[in-house]
């Protein structure tokens, strides 16, 4: 009785990893309650760790889709996928205000409210999910090192606000 209950578990196990690799990342993001769409088209290979979440993307270049805002996605995309989230995320960028913010975690509270957040550090940008339905064509970045210049326009802007340390906020 006890080889066939190990027998059966063996199975099951077995069937579970081979569902996970003939599934694509599109399903992974589904079966978490995320929207298929946070990631563009043209994925070359992902990888999963069912255990832990942990996740690696890898596109055929770094690219740029257009959903409300611009979202950048580098060749390389990592991060800690659980329900309705996703942790540690590295490789997207999103363009807000004229300044590209790194997209640091993508959390959905609740799905059936349509809103979808995306961690850019000190902030939380809000979206409506629907913007992420289906990928999207992502269009090459021309000029790679070009885009990672934007330190310097940061840089730049912030040179035109003075600081007041007594009170720690911006003075015009």
């Amino acid at each position: 009785m006890m080889h066939r209950v190990l027998h059966l578990l063996i199975i099951s196990t077995l069937a579970i990893s081979i569902l996970a690799e003939n599934d694509s990342i599109y399903d992974v993001l589904k079966a978490h309650a995320l929207p298929m769409g946070l990631l563009p088209k043209g994925v070359e290979e992902f990888n999963v760790d069912m255990e832990t979440g942990q996740f690696s993307v890898y596109l055929n270049r770094s690219c740029e889709a257009k959903y409300e805002s611009e979202i950048h996605y580098e060749a390389n995309i990592t991060g800690t996928i659980g329900y309705g989230s996703i942790g540690g995320l590295s490789g997207i960028k999103a363009h807000d205000l004229f300044l590209w913010f790194p997209v640091k975690g993508i959390r959905v509270d609740i799905p059936s409210s349509g809103v979808i957040y995306f961690d850019v550090g000190v902030v939380r940008k809000q979206y409506s999910m629907s913007l992420f339905e289906t990928p999207k064509d992502c269009v090459a970045v021309e000029n790679e090192a070009e885009f990672h210049g934007d330190d310097k326009i940061r840089s730049s802007m912030l040179q035109f606000y003075e600081v007041d340390p007594s009170v720690g906020r911006d003075i015009v």
